[in-house]
This record gives structure tokens, C-alpha cells and sequence, in this order.
């Protein structure tokens, strides 16, 4: 709803996904900015990127620490610098240059990730994905132009080797914005959905023809076999079709038309309501 108000208000669709995506960094429920999953080492690493469709430009930040919102951290590496990634130290050098609030990484850290870190210690060998701390947020946008946009953002997956990258900092694989075509942004395991390259793959299958919704489908299954990993996606064509497919358990998901909302969670699930603009 915060990136919608934006457009509703005659904003562009970069500051409605980056609004959108900001919210959900300092929703503790989710593994982006406030409650990332910890490394092996316990601390958190960050990565995030933002694209811009109209003219394919992009900005990321990866293994990125002490900041709130690494999403505005990746739009300050695109409009700002002329590179399309930056890691580490010296992603956090960018950021004190540009003012950046730099802050304790112990702010960032919720008990349950504390938590999940300490139960994958205990037990090795049961995989990650059982107990959380895998996937991240993002967001698309479409304007009354057919403009589009996308930015992710994620703190990785659990007990992740320290310096690790993940597919939310990587255009073409978790996220992809082309105005000749749509947007689309990824979460599940970055290893497999970097070298599938999926959010290109969804764009280029919507460029052939297929709809969003199969598109989305299609290369959400593709990957899938292709690597034995759950996986999920929610795309949005230049002319506001949505397609949303997942094979993980859950995916918590949302789009707003309008006054009409759209959410879901479980696998067939698609609630709706309306709300006052």
C-alpha cells in the first residue's frame, strides 16, 4: 500500500518500490533489513538492488552491515556512483560519503534470528530452509504509462558462509524491470536462481508471448526441476497483468489495482478486499 499511494499521488514507480520495500525491512517478520538471518559467524550481512525499466539502469549493494535500509543505500549506488554493485567496505565507505546512517548492527538483530542460528548449530545436518532464514523481500510497480520498476532486498540465507552474495543483488536473477516488457522479482535459494538467471527468464518468456501468469509459472517450474529447490516469483507486464507462482511452502505475496487488494500466503490462496484511497 505505501508503494501504491506513491503512484497515487503522481510519484514515479523507483520511489514506489523503494517505499515499498523500505516498509518491509523494518518488518521484523521479514528476512530483509530489521531481522535478517545471521551468517555462520552471527552477524548479518545484507544485499539489495533496485532497476529501473525505462532505461535498464540498476544499482546494488551486497554483504553490506549497519544499515536500516540497504534498499536506499542500492538506489544512492545507482544515481550516485557508476557502478551497478558494491560490496562490503566499500559499499559502506559509499554510504558514510552520502550520509548514510551508519547503526549497531545489534539494532538489526530479532531474537527468533538469534534463535534459528542456534537450532542450525545444534543440528547440521537438517537443511535451512526447515527451519527459515532463506529467501527476502521485493517489489514491482506499473504506472498508468507502462513504466516499470523493481527492487529486492534480502540478509541472505541462514548460517551463510561470512561474504556470501545473493541473487537479490544480482540483476537478471532476482529481480528484472523492462518497460518494453514488465518487471520481475524473485526470493528462494540465490546459489540456484543466480545460475538459472530466473527474473530474466520470466521477462524474456513474457517478450515471446506468454502472458505473465504463464510465464511466471513456467519458469518458476523450470528452475525447479532443473535444481530440486523450491522457488517463487511475482511479475507485472507493461500493461498491469500480474503473475505470481511459488513451489516453496508459503509465500507471502501482494499487489494492489486501484482500491482493490490482493493477498496470499498458503498455495491457492487469493484474498481480496477494498480499500478507502
Amino acid at each position: 500500500m505505501g508503494g501504491y499511494k506513491i503512484l497515487k499521488k503522481g510519484g514515479n514507480v523507483v520511489d514506489a518500490v523503494e517505499e515499498a520495500v523500505r516498509i518491509l525491512e523494518e518488518d521484523v517478520n521479514f528476512n530483509a533489513g530489521y531481522g535478517s538471518s545471521l551468517n555462520s559467524e552471527g552477524e548479518i550481512e545484507m544485499d539489495a538492488c533496485i532497476m529501473v525499466g525505462s532505461n535498464l539502469t540498476s544499482g546494488g549493494v551486497t554483504v553490506v552491515k549497519n544499515v536500516a535500509h540497504p534498499i536506499s543505500l542500492a538506489r544512492l549506488v545507482m544515481e550516485k556512483s557508476p557502478h551497478f554493485l558494491l560490496a562490503g567496505e566499500g559499499a559502506k565507505k559509499f554510504a558514510k560519503e552520502n550520509n548514510v546512517p551508519l547503526i549497531p548492527l545489534a539494532s538489526l538483530m530479532a531474537e527468533h534470528t538469534k534463535e534459528e542460528l542456534e537450532e542450525y548449530r545444534k543440528n547440521q545436518r537438517k537443511r535451512e530452509l526447515e527451519i527459515g532464514g532463506c529467501g527476502g523481500v521485493g517489489a514491482i510497480a506499473v504506472d498508468a504509462q507502462g513504466r516499470v520498476a523493481a527492487a529486492s532486498s534480502t540478509g541472505g540465507r541462514l548460517a551463510r558462509a561470512p561474504g556470501r552474495c545473493s541473487d537479490s543483488a544480482i540483476v537478471g536473477a532476482g529481480l528484472y524491470a523492462d518497460n518494453d516488457v514488465g518487471a520481475a522479482v524473485v526470493t528462494g535459494t540465490g546459489e540456484s536462481i543466480a545460475r538459472y538467471v530466473l527474473a530474466h527468464e520470466i521477462i524474456n518468456l513474457m517478450s515471446r508471448g506468454f502472458d505473465a501468469g504463464v510465464a511466471t509459472r513456467n519458469a518458476v517450474k523450470g528452475i525447479t526441476e532443473r535444481f530440486h529447490q523450491p522457488t517463487g516469483a511475482i511479475t507485472v507486464s507493461k500493461n498491469g497483468q500480474v503473475g505470481i507462482s511459488f513451489t516453496t511452502d508459503k509465500m507471502a505475496w501482494a499487489y494492489q489495482v486501484r482500491d482493490d487488494v490482493h493477498y496470499g500466503l498458503d498455495d491457492y490462496d487469493h484474498f481480496s478486499e477494498k480499500i478507502k484511497l
